[in-house]
């Protein structure tokens, strides 16, 4: 599996991302822009010394990423609110993308359109709360995608 973020803002949150793909041997595929610079002390302190270990892809734009990353019969699960499917309704494959938005617009849009058929939300029982913290939903997809796969031992 692969974890992508789509335009993400916080440096803490990408480096605490980093951190998780590095420790699930999964790639980490950033879509610009960002909101930092991927050398921000911000990024490098919550990943910590793992940074070696995080197989990392910058991309300038979504067609960039599909034009490289995608083959035929790839998956790309998008995260967002607005899916009626949870989660753990979704099979997951080893090349499957999951997909998740900034952490203050989600994802575009346009991108939404694109795939209709792959939308995936993380229920939340109170409903006064908006959505998860961008790095706590990315570890529940991932664990998630991973327990299917069998590669939780």
């Amino acid at each position: 599996m692969r974890v992508v973020l789509v335009h993400p803002l916080i440096p803490q949150n990408t480096g605490n991302i980093a951190r998780l793909t590095a420790a699930c041997d999964l790639e980490l595929h950033l879509i610009e822009p960002l909101g930092f610079e991927i050398s921000d002390r911000n990024v490098k302190r919550a990943g910590l010394d793992y940074w070696p270990e995080v197989t990392l892809f910058q991309h300038s734009c979504w067609e960039s990423f599909t034009e490289k990353c995608l083959a035929p019969g790839d998956t790309c699960w998008l995260f967002t609110k607005f899916a009626e499917k949870s989660y753990h309704e979704a099979a997951f494959r080893e090349r499957d993308c999951l997909v998740f938005g900034s952490e203050t617009e989600g994802l575009p849009e346009s991108l939404r359109q694109a795939y209709p058929d792959t939308h995936l939300r993380i229920p939340i029982q109170n409903e006064n709360v908006r959505s998860f913290n961008l790095s706590n939903a990315v570890a529940i997809g991932v664990f998630e995608g991973l327990r299917q796969l069998d590669r939780l031992s």
